[in-house]
């Protein structure tokens, strides 16, 4: 098995011993992000609507990285710190994945990185070798 680690260029930093995405055997699995700046590495934390929004567009830009996109997400993973916020939440989810609604879990968390309210992962299938 071959896999390659994904650095996007313009995408968040890592906030620990890990890569951001790993490409194998056709498929991308994105770490989970969280609301970063991607030049800057700084939280987001105006509020709970910013927060995921920064985080869908973080994954937006590792799956891109990776020869991959939205559209070809399968598998995504929420955690939330209160699932009060569910709803607001999946508002926003609904605008990434328009097209096709990959499986999903999602799970209250006590705490995340960073104090963050949101983190996200996923698994997508390669559109493309990059």
């Amino acid at each position: 098995m071959k896999k390659r680690c994904i650095v996007p260029k313009q995408g968040p930093p890592a906030v620990g011993p890990y890569s951001p995405a790993v490409a194998a055997n056709g498929f991308v699995f994105v770490s989970g992000q969280i609301p970063q700046m991607p030049i800057t590495g700084e939280m987001v934390i105006d509020s709970f609507p910013a927060q995921c929004t920064r985080v869908f567009e973080n994954l937006r830009i590792v799956l891109e990285e990776a020869g991959a996109s939205l559209d070809s997400v399968v598998k995504v993973t929420v955690y939330l710190t209160d699932l009060e916020q569910f709803g607001e939440m999946n508002a926003i989810y609904e605008k990434y994945f328009a097209a096709g609604k990959p499986a999903r879990a999602c799970i209250q968390a006590a705490r995340l990185p960073k104090g963050v309210s949101i983190e996200v992962d996923a698994i997508a299938v390669a559109e493309r070798n990059v």
